[in-house]
């Protein structure tokens, strides 16, 4: 997992910003997607692509439909399903993820999120239920996820449920931006409920991306400003998607090794990389990784940015230092009518 080309902080004044891309927002898959081009005449098809693969996925992923493909698979009581190429894509890269990260972000945590009360759209989940009547329990595993290439099939182990919330999203992302930058010949910028991929020529002086706990922040509340030219950026935070069981806060990062929600040693944690995918499993390892992340980070060289739950700033491999009191900016979007 390496980093994309270009990664800083862009530092001036707010009259300097060059002429806008065109944007378009829509709610999909239970958080916000954005389009961006620097081509206008393009934010109609770059539109039309991310719909689509949004809606694929959606089909493909969610654990929250049962006329998904992933419901039927893990209701298949362990036989062998044959699938769609893109939910096979999508499983095949998650198990990569949790192979690259020592199974520190892992797909089988579907019955451990739905055990904690997650077990429908977020949006529906009652934010002070009851106490939580049994332990919390270990995934099972990812390497029990069978996966054969040339027949298109997977099996689960009966009673296993699979979560790809940690790599479905940033995976429809860099497949969105691909598309769109190949198929309208335009430079573009998916963001994904945060998880951000770019491709094709970027504005110049690169993609602004806010950093910040919630992806819905104005640029007024972000933590930071960076700027890419291309690859992914990606955060994870313990500070959003939470609900209280009894006494308990609780939020969506697992540990799989315990099945329950992650000690926040992190509130935030921003990576980047070649992919979207690449900056999605560094920082959602690092929330999981806790007190041992800074080292791991280290090693795989990424740049990130750690927030940790006292309000301490670090970064690592290049990730630029916040800039303090000076205005920050970069190319922004403008919202297509």
């Amino acid at each position: 997992m390496t980093a994309p080309a270009r990664l800083g902080v862009d530092v001036g004044s707010r009259d300097e910003i060059p002429a806008r891309p065109r944007l378009r927002t829509m709610h999909a898959i239970g958080t916000t997607a954005v389009v961006a081009v620097t081509e206008p005449a393009a934010i109609d098809k770059a539109e039309r692509i991310l719909r689509d693969e949004l809606a694929a996925i959606d089909a493909a992923c969610s654990r929250f439909r049962p006329d998904s493909e992933i419901w039927r698979l893990q209701h298949a009581d362990g036989a062998p399903v044959k699938v769609s190429t893109l939910l096979f894509e999508a499983i095949t890269v998650a198990c990569e993820v949790a192979q690259r990260t020592g199974g520190a972000v892992d797909p089988t945590v579907g019955a451990a999120l739905e055990g904690l009360g997650y077990d429908r759209d977020f949006f529906e989940l009652d934010p002070h239920g009851t106490e939580l009547e049994e332990e919390p329990q270990p995934a099972p595993g990812w390497w029990r996820i069978e996966l054969d290439r040339r027949q298109r099939t997977v099996r689960v182990p009966p009673g296993t449920h699979l979560d790809l919330g940690a790599s479905a999203k940033a995976l429809v992302a860099d497949r969105a931006a691909r598309r769109i930058a190949h198929g309208v010949r335009t430079g573009v910028l998916v963001s994904i409920g945060g998880d951000v991929a770019a491709a094709g020529v970027a504005p110049e002086g690169g993609w602004a991306v806010g950093i910040a706990a919630d992806s819905s922040a104005t640029t007024d509340a972000v933590d930071q400003v960076v700027s890419i030219g291309g690859g992914g950026i990606a955060s994870s935070s313990t500070a959003v998607r939470t609900w209280r069981r009894g006494s308990r806060r609780l939020h969506h990062i697992v540990d799989p090794t315990t099945g329950d929600s992650v000690a926040p040693h992190w509130t935030l944690v921003s990576a980047s990389g070649n992919t979207c995918v690449d900056a999605n499993a560094a920082s959602t390892a690092a929330v999981v990784w806790g007190e041992r992340a800074v080292p791991k980070l280290r090693e795989l060289g990424q740049p990130a940015r750690l927030v940790r739950h006292d309000g301490d700033v670090i970064t690592l491999n290049g990730w630029p230092s916040d800039p303090g009191p000076s205005s920050v900016t970069g190319t922004t979007c403008e919202e297509a009518s």
